[in-house]
Order: C-alpha cells, then structure tokens, then sequence
C-alpha cells in the first residue's frame, strides 16, 4: 500500500481547474477513469480505472496500476502477460475526474487480454437497421489460452 495521501478537490473552481495541486475527484466507488494511449503514435489502448492506491502505485514505481472492478483489487497490468505499462506521462483533465496515461508497453506490445494491440479491435455499424460489431483489428500479438493458461 502506497504512502501517499490525495487531499479533497477544491471547491474553487479556479484553483481546481489552474491550480497546480493533483486532488483527483474520485466517483462514489473511489474511482476516477484512466484513458491509456501508446507514447509512441497515440494509439487508444484501453481505458480503465484507478483508486487513489493505484494512482500512488503508478506515480511511485512508473508502472500502470489500476483498479478491476470485476475483481474488486488493484491490478498491475501486464504482470500476467509480461505486457507491462511503463508510463511516460500521466496527465490529468481540467476538473481532475479523468486521467490519461500515455505509455510504452513491454513484452508482446499488446495491451488488450484478448492479444490485440489495443482494446478497442471492433467497429460499431448499422447494418439492415440493427446495431453490429465488425472485426477492425484481428491481429493477435500473443495467445491469450497460452499466456493466461485458460
């Protein structure tokens, strides 16, 4: 468990959204929403969520940490896969309700535990007045059965 401690958002909105205090404004669950792209071209590769404690765990060791939700814990992601996050820049939006993590993946470079690069693999359409998913992205870096043993 990490030593740091966040201080409530101000209530000014000025010194919120200019100053230069990191107070993130966590949700009734304790969890604020991390958007992480790759440092080296932008490319979106998930988005999840952090506690305070994974916020601490990124800041102090570099490495993404965040929370599961399906799991209730804090998870180092790659740690499974050997598809660590460095993080390059952790950046935070105007009113500190939102983080973005830019980073530099190890292993596989591929971010999503389904193989792929990123998360976000599928298209959404209209097709014949239904909602459908297509495949944009079906190149798997890794086989999820062999890394994850299932």
């Amino acid at each position: 468990m990490s030593g740091f401690v966040f201080d409530a958002p101000s209530a000014d909105k000025k010194i919120l959204e200019e100053g230069l205090s990191f107070t993130p404004k966590f949700d009734d669950h304790g969890l604020v929403t991390a958007v992480v792209t790759d440092a080296r071209d932008g490319e979106l590769l998930m988005v999840a969520h952090m506690n305070a404690e994974a916020i601490a765990l990124t800041l102090e060791t570099g490495i993404g940490h965040y929370f599961s939700r399906s799991r209730g814990k804090i998870w180092k992601k790659g740690e499974s896969s050997g598809n660590l996050q460095t993080v390059k820049e952790m950046r935070v939006d105007c009113d500190q309700d939102a983080i973005w993590l830019k980073v530099e993946v190890a292993g596989h470079d591929a971010t999503c535990h389904t193989g792929r690069r990123s998360c976000f693999y599928r298209s959404a359409q209209s097709v014949d007045g239904k909602p459908s998913l297509t495949i944009a992205d079906d190149h798997r870096h890794f086989d999820p059965d062999h890394v994850y043993g299932h």
